[in-house]
């Protein structure tokens, strides 16, 4: 699931922050798999946004429902993906929201595909 974003591609959430950042940013995303439906966390549309201040990368994002059991594992996945991809000194913060609710239609056209939608 090695993707990166390509040379002027647009990520599918909305990202604020240092060109140089955003590729590794998005792969590193990319690299984490929500395990109940074997799709990385981008292609399900769990990311709301990405944020990149001073030292500090914030992530945005949700889980297909509050109930979701995983959500301990893939919070932790994508703080230690994002280590890997950003400088050492960069605090990585991700935050929950349940507003709005997630929705199939968030979903990439490649995950819909996978499910047979």
């Amino acid at each position: 699931m090695n993707e990166e974003l390509a040379p002027g591609a647009v990520a599918p959430y909305p990202y604020t922050g240092p060109r140089s950042l955003q590729a590794p940013i998005d792969a590193a995303l990319r690299q984490v798999v929500d395990p109940e439906v074997a799709l990385s966390i981008v292609d399900v549309g769990l990311v709301y946004a990405v944020t990149v201040t001073d030292k500090l990368v914030h992530v945005l994002m949700t889980m297909t429902s509050a109930a979701c059991p995983v959500t301990d594992v893939i919070v932790g996945d994508v703080e230690a993906e994002l280590d890997k991809a950003v400088p050492a000194d960069f605090k990585i913060q991700v935050e929950l929201t349940w507003e709005p609710s997630w929705d199939t239609a968030r979903m990439s056209p490649r995950a819909k595909a996978f499910m047979g939608w």
